[in-house]
């Protein structure tokens, strides 16, 4: 989705939290290492409002394909992100 100049990629914007840390344990059950970065208002107050409390999933640039793979699956019902314990293809 977007680079940045540490060699990361951004997979996934998060409304809140639970759903990031959701997004993050699927792709590391899937094998993909993820990082959380945002607003650190989000770990306070745990809302959004006009963009404060968005979570941005950041993966290493040589993962972005696979997570956005994944991701994609999960959103066209292939997968399920909260079944990331047991990861099946449907």
């Amino acid at each position: 989705m977007s680079d940045s100049p540490t060699g990361e990629a951004c997979v996934f914007k998060a409304s809140g939290e639970f759903e990031a840390q959701q997004i993050k344990a699927f792709l590391e059950a899937h094998g993909i290492r993820s990082v959380l970065r945002g607003e650190a208002l989000r770990n306070t107050h745990g809302f959004t409002l006009d963009g404060l409390g968005v979570v941005r999933v950041v993966v290493s640039k040589d993962d972005e394909e696979a997570a956005l793979e994944l991701l994609k699956k999960a959103e066209d019902g292939q997968m399920s992100v909260q079944d990331s314990d047991d990861p099946q293809v449907g």
